[in-house]
């Protein structure tokens, strides 16, 4: 069985990234601006948004955390996005989500300029990935297509089981696996109200899980020498750890790695890749790559 290792590939890829913005400033171009908006105190935003100031860091990015209390208005936050739409400073930003329940989060993804959408969540970003066109492509299913390349695993022709429909992880990476330029596989989703799903999903020959259900997929459900890639990032009770949880993957781990060919750890598997790509999405606003 291959562990197919995000963190080390997210390192390799920051590393490209920083030798590519050290060869933009010794040329007289500006470092590539990250900006980030944390509303609360979630203590999983606060860890990934946390990460992302690290990754921006080592990428020799400028990053900016702006902060606000869980109170703010939707109003405020909208006026902050638009600031941050003129802000020539600034290439690219994100709104980390999720948003305190009196916010629209659509209304804020919404309103942020497309071409400064480095997460990849604009309509018009989403619209342009699924017919093919150059835009951000939402930084998890990215990382995936990444981790798939890099390991050198054949996508073309095979079949993929998308296990699960949101808007972040499972629609856009079914459009991407089924697009003759990315994975250019036969691609079937699978959620909550699918018949038949552990024979589905057996039916993979790449398997990916991102459902939001700690070990829901099962060895059982693999078929012998697939591809699994564990996109779930669950907190759950741990009271031997000192933070008294651990993060759970979507996999049940430790039985499937013996069935699997290939399989993502969590943590350090999709997870380092997601910052990563969030990464090569903004050095590519940087360089105004899709949008002029």
């Amino acid at each position: 069985m291959t562990l197919i290792d995000g963190k080390a590939t997210a390192a390799t890829i920051k590393e490209e990234i920083a030798a590519r913005v050290a060869e933009i400033v010794e040329a007289g171009g500006k470092r590539p601006h990250l900006a980030a908006i944390l509303v609360g105190h979630d203590g999983g935003s606060e860890t990934y948004v946390k990460n992302k100031v690290l990754a921006c860091k080592a990428c020799g990015f400028e990053s900016t955390l702006i902060r606000y209390e869980d109170t703010v208005s939707e109003a405020e936050l909208l006026q902050r996005v638009q600031q941050l739409n003129s802000d020539a400073e600034i290439d690219g930003f994100i709104v980390q989500l999720p948003l305190p329940r009196h916010i629209s989060e659509q209304r804020i993804i919404e309103a942020i300029d497309h071409r400064k959408d480095v997460d990849g969540f604009h309509p018009v970003n989403v619209g342009r990935m699924a017919i093919g066109l150059p835009c951000y492509v939402s930084a998890t299913p990215l990382g995936i297509l990444e981790l798939l390349r890099r390991y050198h695993i054949e996508t073309r022709g095979k079949r993929c089981v998308v296990l699960g429909r949101s808007n972040i992880v499972g629609k856009p990476m079914a459009s991407l696996m089924m697009q003759k330029q990315y994975g250019d596989s036969t691609v079937t989703v699978l959620h909550s109200r699918s018949q038949d799903l552990k024979e589905e999903c057996r039916r993979a020959d790449i398997l990916i899980a991102a459902i939001g259900h700690p070990g829901f997929v099962t060895a059982d459900m693999v078929k012998p020498g697939a591809v699994v890639i564990d996109v779930g990032t669950t907190r759950v009770a741990d009271t031997t750890r000192q933070s008294g949880f651990r993060l759970s993957g979507d996999v049940d781990f430790d039985n499937v790695k013996n069935v699997a060919g290939a399989l993502t750890p969590v943590p350090g598997g999709v997870g380092p890749m997601t910052i990563c790509m969030l990464m090569l999405n903004t050095l590519a606003a940087a360089e105004k790559r899709y949008y002029s």
